[in-house]
């Protein structure tokens, strides 16, 4: 599509790796979200199977009101309600002659929540809005971030549009006198190293087999008036609860896709495998970081997952993440998987 001048948009860091059934069925997040949107916001049209057998298609249309949008059953089912064969999605013009790149250290997250409030609230939409805490930004900006925060944005499309954005960033963080700009090289060399293929997948399985040491992201999301907090939550429970917190070597997080209302967190935790079976690892400390950070994000007024899917080690907070609109989830799969045969303990967590 690129060589002929088109672009989904969407463009997620496993894309060497996914599939667009996948990518649709947890509701997947591309790179260039805070432009384009998610998956759901380019799905037009879509087939797939029923727990039965049935074939069912939604038919390919810009918009329609006939009654709710049935594309949101599939959308995110995570293999719980259907499998997907078949999908439809809007494209876009390819520009990359127009990229342009901005990067900013500053001192806190909480200013870079504000800097990137302002900027969705008036309107501007860059392609990445990412603002990394000091622990996360020294992992991938060593050469610059000198122990501080990490904002960064990349404008494209149109030339005049993205000029236009530009403009718009570089004017709303010189309100900031606190962030220094740094070279826009440095920005755009990150960029193109991105994606993670088969290569350095390998290559990071050697890494941890060498070291004992792994590394996990749980990411959030919330509203611009409880995202700080969260961060802020996750965190100090973390780091004062945690029983192994002596083994973690790094803990930190970063946001990359930002909205009008509110913007996600990743919470992003290394840690040293220390006296436990590899089969013994994720309960010893992944399942109880997952915890804190779901328990966390829902009681401050937050989604416990933004992206990635439930899958089965979210799915015993599904029920508290939906609440009373449960019953909604509830009768869909009783309706259209009433014999439980469909990727059984995701989403809808196992009865015991």
């Amino acid at each position: 599509m690129r060589e002929k001048g088109y672009t989904t948009g969407h463009s997620p860091q496993s894309k060497p790796l996914a599939q667009m059934g996948g990518l649709v069925a947890t509701r997947s997040m591309g790179q260039f979200s805070t432009l384009y949107g998610a998956i759901e916001d380019m799905v037009v049209g879509l087939e797939a199977v029923l727990a039965d057998g049935t074939i069912t298609r939604i038919k390919n249309v810009p918009r329609r009101a006939a009654g709710p949008d049935i594309r949101h059953i599939i959308i995110g089912n995570e293999g719980a309600l259907c499998y997907i064969t078949e999908v439809t999605v809007k494209i876009f013009k390819f520009t990359p002659e127009n990229n342009l790149f901005y990067g900013y250290i500053l001192e806190e997250m909480k200013t870079g929540f504000n800097i990137l409030r302002e900027i969705m609230v008036e309107g501007y939409r860059p392609s990445i809005a990412r603002l990394y805490d000091a622990e996360d930004g020294t992992q991938h900006f060593t050469h610059f971030a000198d122990g501080k925060c990490v904002l960064i944005f990349m404008a494209e499309g149109n030339s005049r549009i993205a000029k236009a954005t530009g403009e718009g960033i570089a004017e709303i963080v010189a309100r900031y006198p606190q962030c220094q700009r740094v070279d826009s090289k440095l920005i755009e060399t990150w960029f193109n190293n991105l994606n993670w293929g088969p290569d350095k997948v390998a290559a990071e399985r050697v890494q941890i087999l060498k070291t004992g040491n792994m590394g996990f992201t749980t990411e959030v999301s919330g509203c611009w008036s409880c995202i700080h907090e969260i961060y802020e939550s996750v965190i100090n429970r973390i780091r004062t609860e945690f029983p192994h917190a002596d083994d973690i070597t790094m803990l930190g997080g970063h946001s990359s896709h930002s909205y009008q209302n509110g913007t996600n967190m990743y919470f992003v935790y290394d840690y040293n495998v220390v006296d436990c079976k590899p089969e013994e690892e994720i309960d010893k400390y992944h399942n109880p970081l997952n915890k804190i950070i779901c328990e966390e994000t829902i009681r401050l007024g937050g989604s416990m997952v933004h992206h990635h899917g439930i899958g089965k080690h979210r799915v015993h907070w599904s029920k508290l993440e939906h609440g009373s609109a449960w019953a909604l989830l509830e009768g869909l799969k009783k309706q259209f998987d009433p014999n439980d045969i469909m990727n059984t303990g995701t989403i809808y967590p196992i009865e015991k």
